[in-house]
């Protein structure tokens, strides 16, 4: 009987070790500092803790195995406990919203020219505010606080690209329609997407609220309606590096976010060509070039969640995502959206975000009703400001998600675990406070962005 609890501390101990020590070493590898410290003394400590024990008399021995059970029995029963179920209510906006209201089309305004007059007399209380904006050094502007030159330059590069595919989102059709059974056809358009390079894709019916009201920024007239021209939209979803977003706010992040909006146009571009080379109308949507709001269309068609950020959560790489769409009249068959209430769940505890934001621009708060929807209120006016301070554009909320760690065997469990239970979900937050920090310093940028 002792030699039987020996041997299964020692299994427990060496299961503690491993565990501990390699996440200790993925870590490492993921530049998480914190988190390989923290991982490496657990794995030493828990293996001298179980070291010691065997070295006790063997009542002792049984009395610290009874309560090890103990505690895992606890664990286990509170795992099926109704904790976290929550209500989703409704989310979804009753109106359509003017893409002239956004940031980035205010931001595009010509000060003096008639674009900027009228609008101004529509929303005279947003002029002082966006003056002051105006007023900053601006995005990869030189004399910005966090200027580089050198890296300032790969975001010119991806932003002209993206400029340059913009008449390209919509074209001619072919005269020849190609016919498949719906859900043939539906089947190759989401692998011809993953072909292209995305890396999710989903399909909803095109909704009124997905549709800009009037044009703000891209081709067209602007402050035109916009009709809801198609019936069914195609999100497409594309990876931002983590590596290169640890380093936020620094210049990697807007690195990497300009190359992403390549890659997500690309993929649009080209999906929404071979769509009308198949004799079907068909646009894509891109980076300064949308007719519709993207994380409400990915939302609905089954990508992910609206989280506290105001940014779409996907379920494998959290808000670490760049999104297009292409909207078309070919049919398809909706994926249709499953609301995931536990994703809001995890939002509604966890607010790493909302402390680690330079500007202060997302609540702490829970979700409230905005234009008939329920969702959490963020300010983009501060958030873009602080952009046009440093120069690039941020993205701490995404690098510190705990949703945003890598597609890795650990990380993973835990995304599963939070997709299963309240209690879990709670511990996995307070587990990610002790790993990675309340407020995580910026990872170490790749070595061969370091230049002057």
């Amino acid at each position: 009987m002792n030699q039987f609890i020996s041997i299964i501390l020692t299994l427990i101990g060496l299961a503690w070790f491993v565990a501990f020590s390699g996440f200790s070493i993925i870590s490492y590898k993921e530049r998480e500092k914190r988190a390989a410290r923290v991982s490496l003394i657990m794995a030493v400590s828990g293996a001298a803790l179980f070291l010691l024990a065997m070295l006790l008399p063997p009542m002792i021995q049984l009395t610290f195995l009874i309560i090890l059970g103990g505690v895992g029995l606890v664990i286990f029963m509170l795992y099926f406990l109704p904790i976290g179920k929550i209500s989703m209510g409704d989310d979804s906006p009753q109106k359509r919203y003017d893409e002239r209201d956004i940031v980035f089309a205010r931001a595009r305004l010509k000060p003096g020219s008639t674009e900027f007059n009228s609008y101004y007399q529509m929303h005279p209380e947003k002029l002082d505010v966006d003056n002051r904006t105006r007023a900053k050094a601006g995005l990869l502007s030189p004399n910005a606080r966090l200027a580089n030159p050198y890296l300032f330059a790969s975001p010119e590069g991806s932003f002209f690209l993206t400029e340059s595919l913009s008449d390209a989102v919509d074209g001619p059709l072919a005269q020849e329609r190609l016919e498949l059974p719906v859900d043939e056809m539906t089947a190759y358009l989401k692998n011809l997407a993953g072909y292209y390079g995305a890396l999710d894709v989903g399909i909803t019916e095109l909704k009124p609220y997905h549709v800009y009201s009037h044009i703000g920024r891209g081709s067209g007239t602007y402050g035109a309606p916009v009709p809801v021209k198609h019936r069914y939209a195609i999100a497409l979803s594309v990876e931002m590096d983590f590596e290169m977003m640890g380093a936020s706010p620094q210049a990697q992040t807007v690195m990497e976010s300009a190359k992403q909006y390549v890659e997500s146009a690309r993929v649009a571009v080209q999906l929404a060509a071979a769509i009308r080379s198949l004799g079907f109308p068909a646009r894509a949507h891109i980076d300064g070039n949308y007719r519709v709001i993207a994380p409400l269309v990915a939302r609905d068609a089954g990508l992910g969640e609206i989280g506290r950020m105001g940014l779409l959560m996907t379920p494998g790489h959290g808000p670490r995502v760049r999104l297009s769409v292409v909207t078309t009249d070919a049919a398809l068959i909706p994926d249709g959206r499953v609301p995931d209430p536990n994703v809001i769940d995890f939002c509604n505890i966890c607010t790493k975000c909302a402390e680690c934001c330079p500007s202060k621009s997302i609540s702490f708060e829970k979700r409230v009703e905005i234009d008939g929807a329920l969702r959490w209120q963020i300010n983009p006016e501060t958030c873009f400001h602080y952009w046009n301070v440093i120069g690039t554009d941020c993205g701490r909320c995404m690098a510190v998600c705990p949703y945003s760690h890598p597609a890795t065997f650990s990380h993973d469990l835990i995304r599963w675990g939070n997709s299963k239970s309240g209690a879990f979900r709670r511990g996995a937050n307070w587990l990610d406070d002790l790993f990675y920090g309340t407020q995580p310093a910026p990872r170490d940028a790749p070595d061969w962005t370091r230049v002057p």
